[in-house]
């Protein structure tokens, strides 16, 4: 993608508080950009929304909202109809561009969340506004959790072999850029652009023999099987029925199942594979760097 610095824009961005959000609002502004930030309850509130989008009057409005939780409700009331609220008003003030900050993995929906992400999607497409959909792959932040875990001394955990799924996983302000870059750019208008880090693709196994390295521990694994994740989900379905509570704990067991056997990679529509060769890249962080600095600073 080409990048050729916009004119300074009024932009208005949802979803500034997430730390994608944030890299975004840091980007803008060191770009020159006028920024402005409305809080979670006023996009939940269509009157109050309109009146910050009549006082900042934004010509873009970049959407980084996204379900906390993943569960339906939640991800109904976030990732569908928050940004229908937002993209209507964003509509009623003439605002000429949106961009969405969306998922690599709604490609292959299965979850609640993906089914509402896509269905704002396909809103956003129909609206006449001019757009960019911007799908990630993993973030660095989604592969860091067992930093602590590997410091300490203990086994890297890995789902079967640990080649069950790869990505390319892509840095906050990487992915902030790439955002920026889409302002007023003609090659991203209208279109559907899945995004991952510095390659090559990486599995579990690897991000985990890369970290024990790193941490100056032995590369050792313990392996969870999958399958664990669909006995929960069956037993949980059990009451789905008549508990939210454990309709939401079923939907937890499937986005972790899902996670733990579907790469983030692009879904090759012909052989219905996922392509490392076909998924883009962007940046220059790598998850190498991200991992340095974590261990630096714990």
């Amino acid at each position: 993608m080409t990048q050729t610095p916009p004119s300074p824009r009024s932009i208005l961005v949802a979803g500034a508080t997430g730390t994608i959000g944030q890299a975004v609002v840091r980007r803008l502004e060191a770009d020159g950009h006028a920024v402005t930030t409305p809080g979670r309850a006023v996009l939940a509130d269509a009157g109050a929304l309109a009146k910050v989008m009549a006082e900042a009057a934004p010509e873009v409005v970049i959407s980084c909202i996204a379900s906390r939780s993943g569960a339906p409700k939640d991800a109904r009331k976030v990732d569908f109809a928050a940004n229908v609220t937002l993209l209507e008003a964003a509509q009623a003030v003439g605002v000429r561009q949106f961009i969405l900050l969306s998922a690599i993995c709604v490609q292959k929906p299965f979850l609640a969340f993906q089914h509402a992400k896509l269905a704002f999607e396909a809103r956003l497409a129909a609206s006449g506004i001019d757009y960019a959909i911007v799908r990630p792959t993993a973030f660095f932040k989604s592969l860091s959790g067992q930093v602590k875990r590997v410091k300490a001394g203990k086994p890297f955990l890995i789902f079967g072999d640990g080649e069950l799924t790869r990505c390319k996983p892509i840095s906050d302000d990487d992915l902030a850029r790439f955002i920026a870059g889409c302002i007023d750019n003609p090659e991203t208008s209208r279109r559907i652009l899945p995004i991952g880090g510095p390659g090559p693709a990486i599995s579990l196994r690897e991000q985990g023999a890369l970290l024990c390295e790193l941490a100056g521990q032995p590369v050792r694994f313990k392996s969870v099987s999958p399958r664990l994740f669909t006995y929960a989900e069956k037993v949980l379905n059990l009451g789905a029925g008549v508990s939210d509570w454990f309709a939401e704990k079923a939907e937890y067991a499937r986005i972790a199942r899902y996670y733990a056997t579907e790469s983030m990679l692009v879904l090759d529509p012909e052989t219905g594979t996922y392509r490392a060769d076909l998924t883009p890249e962007f940046g220059s962080e790598t998850l190498e760097d991200h991992y340095r600095k974590l261990l630096a600073e714990s």
